[in-house]
């Protein structure tokens, strides 16, 4: 599935909610860990998408089916039109933007880019583990200690998007 995203900052916000929309029948709950942190690779990588290039973007999202979600792997996409490279950027800590690429390093369970035609692909993966308690099914991996809400990356304090 995927969404067309115009070069307009308005454009995260309608990505964070389409995104959201998706999940239903997906079995990932809205308010499990790994949908929050979803959402948040969304937002950033959108955001950059659109602050960086000023070109048009498209989002993918590939997500498991309701009776394949104890064990699966999550994977967000972000195609544009620009041949630059993203370069993750070290900043200090009064910087008001610059850390996208560093939270999807670290929420992400890989992540990487590609050249695509004439511009690129960035994407990220998730892990979604079985819990064996039964209850809903957890993140794993690297990026599944991301529960971001209310915690500080970079000097930058994330609440629930």
């Amino acid at each position: 599935m995927q969404l067309e995203i115009r070069p307009d900052p308005a454009e995260v916000g309608r990505a964070r909610r389409w995104a959201r929309s998706r999940l239903a029948g997906s079995g990932i709950g809205a308010d499990e860990p790994l949908a929050e942190t979803l959402i948040l690779l969304v937002s950033e990588l959108v955001t950059n998408a659109v602050v960086h290039t000023g070109r048009p973007a498209v989002l993918r999202l590939s997500l498991p089916g309701a009776e394949a979600a104890e064990e699966t792997v999550v994977r967000l996409e972000v195609a544009d039109r620009s041949d630059r490279a993203p370069v993750p950027r070290c900043v200090d800590g009064e910087a008001t933007g610059g850390r996208g690429l560093a939270l999807v390093d670290g929420l992400a369970d890989r992540w990487g880019w590609s050249a695509e035609g004439v511009g690129k692909r960035i994407w990220c993966e998730l892990d979604r583990c079985a819990n064996p308690s039964g209850a809903a099914a957890p993140a794993c991996g690297p990026g599944a200690a991301a529960a971001y809400e209310g915690r500080t990356y970079g000097g930058r304090t994330y609440e629930a998007v």
